[in-house]
């Protein structure tokens, strides 16, 4: 038979229904096992990229550590103060390590970041055995760690710069093994790290953010001191409700139920506003004792910033002056979609007193008050009695260390871990163009903490 009668008789079988449905139901069937395979696929390099993102952001983290632990160790004058900062610099350089040894690019690339990393973990643990035995760091060791905190930074920031490439898909993970030599730079012969290339600067996952309060993670109490009044039924609550966001304003006062545990109970409730759209109600807290407004948060949408933070902090101040919060002093704020949230502690006799805190929210295009958080400060107000300093601030001043440039002091009373309050100076000064806060103890002269302070367009952060 000919090519030309084989191909007839296929036609001829082809046109047979019968055939005709096996064929198109083989078809689909491999079409649709096509597609399956495709989409397993895909499912398993998008699973692949989440744990690799997962391990970038953790060792971006873990940088940025490094580098604020190398910047107080380089500012403390206490051996053991030095020693717990610098342990825990090696720690957080080890597990940095850890993550990147998990990213998808050739160990000959990644050598010169782990040796670096590795460099960093020995120093710090050496150093660290050395301050434990109560000796300081010589000039030559400072001027070590005050090396690797530069390179340090370098690193931070061009990490911070290549997970923006990520974030925005310009360079996909499977392209870092073929271009990681590129991106990871080697170490020159000088030892200094050369800043990694194709890298942005929006990822920065600080530990604090110094608007909740320097000490917020401390500021807790078993009992809520500031406390004050009688206790009241729901129909009471609501009328502190009326009081503080005006009577005339209200259009109506939902209950959603109260809450019973903890050391502040509370009611709680849903206000919607005359004249404002149906979505955009208002959440309050109100205290079962005294009737305090322990948090409230107005949830709409603030569209444009026109009101300054001067102006901004202003206004907090004189909205929490009227509700009874005296002597409120702004420290540090934060703003987000034209929101400031500020923060504002209690002064008494001129000492600033951290774990008395109250938060403003404050919508920058009228100046509205939008929300406000008091937990801290109803848990922990009352009037101290500030002790008399035992030093001086002349003798305080030189427990900081010289290299720190001063430009401002006061004094503070600051919160701890073990849930006891000290009474220190408090220093600010700069150093390689990075700020600090150094707290001295007031009464025994000891270094009792040191925060770095970071200004970003958003806010001010504390590591």
């Amino acid at each position: 038979m000919g090519i030309r009668d084989k191909l007839l008789d296929l036609k001829r079988r082809l046109s047979d229904r019968r055939m005709y449905s096996v064929v198109i139901v083989l078809i689909g069937a491999v079409s649709i096992w096509g597609i399956y395979q495709f989409k397993h696929a895909a499912n398993l390099r998008q699973e692949l990229d989440n744990q690799y993102n997962r391990a970038f952001y953790d060792m971006v983290g873990y940088v940025n550590n490094v580098d604020t632990l190398l910047a107080k160790s380089m500012i403390s004058t206490t051996t053991a103060k030095t020693a717990g900062t610098l342990q825990e610099a090696w720690r957080q350089a080890d597990l940095a390590q850890t993550n990147l040894g998990q990213l998808p690019v050739s160990q000959p690339v990644l050598a010169s970041t782990s040796k670096f990393l590795t460099q960093i973990g020995d120093l710090s643990y050496s150093l660290n055995t050395q301050n434990v035995k109560g000796k300081s760091l010589s000039d030559e060791q400072y001027k070590t760690v005050e090396k690797l905190y530069k390179l340090s930074n370098s690193l931070k920031k061009s990490l911070d710069e290549l997970q923006n490439d990520l974030g925005s898909g310009r360079l996909k993970w499977g392209e870092l093994a073929s271009k990681g030599a590129s991106l990871f730079s080697k170490a020159s012969a000088n030892n200094s790290m050369k800043k990694l290339e194709s890298i942005s600067s929006t990822f920065q996952d600080y530990p604090t953010l110094i608007y909740d309060g320097p000490f917020s993670d401390h500021m807790t109490s078993s009992e809520a001191k500031g406390l004050t009044g009688k206790d009241i039924n729901a129909e009471e609550a609501k009328k502190s409700i009326k009081k503080f966001l005006g009577e005339d304003k209200i259009q109506d006062i939902t209950d959603t139920g109260k809450n019973d545990s903890g050391p502040i109970k509370s009611f709680n409730y849903t206000v919607t506003f005359k004249g404002a759209p149906k979505d955009q109600k208002a959440n309050i807290g109100v205290t079962q004792k005294g009737g305090h407004i322990m948090w409230m948060l107005y949830n709409r949408p603030v569209k444009e910033s026109k009101t300054d933070m001067n102006k901004a902090k202003q206004i907090g101040r004189d909205f929490l002056n009227s509700k009874g919060y005296k002597n409120m002093e702004d420290t540090y704020y934060l703003t987000q979609d034209n929101v400031a949230t500020i923060n504002y502690a209690y002064r008494q006799n001129g000492v600033t007193v951290y774990p008395d805190l109250v938060k403003v929210k404050v919508a920058l295009d009228n100046g509205e008050i939008v929300g406000i958080e008091s937990k801290t400060y109803l848990l922990n107000h009352t009037e101290r009695k500030i002790p008399t300093p035992k030093i001086t601030a002349e003798e305080a001043k030189k427990k900081v260390n010289t290299k720190l440039k001063l430009y401002g002091s006061g004094m503070a009373i600051i919160p701890t871990t073990y849930k006891k309050e000290l009474f220190c100076y408090e220093f600010k000064g700069k150093l390689n163009n990075s700020d600090f806060i150094v707290y001295i103890n007031a009464e025994t002269g000891e270094e009792e903490d040191i925060l770095m302070i970071v200004n970003t367009p958003n806010g001010v952060l504390t590591m």
